[in-house]
């Protein structure tokens, strides 16, 4: 990619995405859950924190590393699990992958993946300056079936279980339905094939919640494995002291990107009212993740400063995977790699760890008024 006319943001990738997807892969990648409100929100809730930065601050020894989940990382910033990457581009997840790798950044592989998990793990495990790899699940109401690909992900290395809690049924998603999505013959769920057809029972949805994950599934997966298990989906204070005493080793702070429940709170809000709940609890020294509508550097400085150990990135990442494949991803990731390191720099903070809750200045507060509320 030459530096003349490259993209300078992630807005940019998307930009060029829309210009290459055909109308079915647009819907399925940009598109939310009914009004998509939730969908706008997620962006519109980081841009209304303020930062607050100091100056004069010693910086000379400072770095974006963090610690988790028993790794130190090169920095927070990690791929989420989105299904069907094929859609995108030829080369899927493993182009995904391997530019994640290459800049040192986490990968979550979807259960939903487009290409076998054995061989995402193979291509990238080797790789010694590559962020933690990650298997999702999205349980299929089977235990056979999903104890079988639990341990399919043991034995290909990856190093955590990300369970999906959130998405028992699909969300109503207008914009796909108006684009008749489908996906093409040789797209497919391949690490799926065998999962058995939901049960049916009961009258909401159809009776595909009488298959829905439970707590006491959360329980069941705890005691099936040694690797972390991260729950993905948590909004709720409540819920997260749950999945503390339910054996969790971190969340996910996640509303599915807006693509489930719309009018679910945006995860910016939801995150500090979580991490302040959790210091509460006596021994509920979980990490914290985030993701939904993470864009900027300032994004994750601030999710950082909400109580966060990390973020992840979805449609960003699928966006400069479909228009200019890996080497989009891997651009894309470095642009948001170093616009963290503008941010922390001009915030005067040296590390992640000391990123105070202080450095953000409430919209409400300020006379100002959120960015799109101001004269313009």
């Amino acid at each position: 990619m030459s530096d003349a006319g490259a993209p300078v943001s992630l807005a940019d990738y998307e930009a060029r995405a829309r210009e290459t997807l055909d109308a079915n892969a647009w819907a399925y990648f940009a598109g939310g859950a009914a009004d998509e409100i939730t969908l706008a929100a997620n962006r519109a809730a980081w841009a209304a924190s303020w930062l607050q930065p100091r100056v004069l601050r010693a910086s000379a020894q400072g770095h974006t590393r963090v610690e988790l989940l028993g790794r130190t990382l090169a920095h927070p910033i990690l791929v989420a699990p989105m299904a069907f990457q094929r859609l995108a581009h030829e080369s899927g997840e493993l182009g995904v992958a391997l530019a994640a790798a290459a800049q040192g950044a986490g990968m979550v592989l979807s259960a939903q993946a487009s290409v076998p998990l054995e061989q995402v793990a193979r291509l990238v495990r080797p790789e010694p300056a590559r962020g933690p790899l990650w298997f999702q699940l999205y349980l299929q109401g089977e235990r056979g079936f999903d104890l079988e690909l639990v341990r399919r992900a043991e034995a290909a290395g990856y190093e955590a279980l990300v369970l999906t809690v959130d998405a028992p049924v699909h969300g109503a998603r207008d914009r796909e339905r108006r684009a008749g999505f489908r996906l093409p013959p040789d797209v497919a769920a391949v690490n799926l094939a065998a999962a058995p057809t939901s049960a049916r029972g009961g009258e909401l949805c159809g009776g595909l919640l009488a298959s829905a994950p439970s707590w006491d599934d959360v329980a069941w997966l705890r005691a099936q494995t040694k690797l972390p298990l991260v729950l993905k989906g948590v909004l709720h204070p409540e819920d997260a002291k749950l999945a503390h005493a339910h054996g969790a080793d971190a969340l996910i702070v996640s509303n599915h990107g807006g693509r489930t429940l719309d009018t679910a709170l945006p995860t910016a809000w939801a995150l500090p009212r979580i991490a302040d709940a959790l210091a509460g609890v006596s021994g509920a020294a979980l990490p914290l993740l985030v993701d939904g509508g993470i864009r900027r550097g300032t994004d994750v400085l601030k999710a950082i400063a909400l109580g966060a150990r990390a973020v992840l990135v979805g449609r960003p990442i699928a966006f400069a995977l479909a228009a200019a494949g890996p080497q989009g991803v891997a651009h894309a990731l470095r642009l948001l790699r170093d616009e963290l390191e503008i941010a922390m720099a001009l915030a005067g903070v040296a590390t992640l760890a000391d990123v105070p809750r202080e450095l953000l200045f409430e919209a409400s507060k300020s006379s100002l008024g959120a960015p799109w509320e101001r004269p313009r």
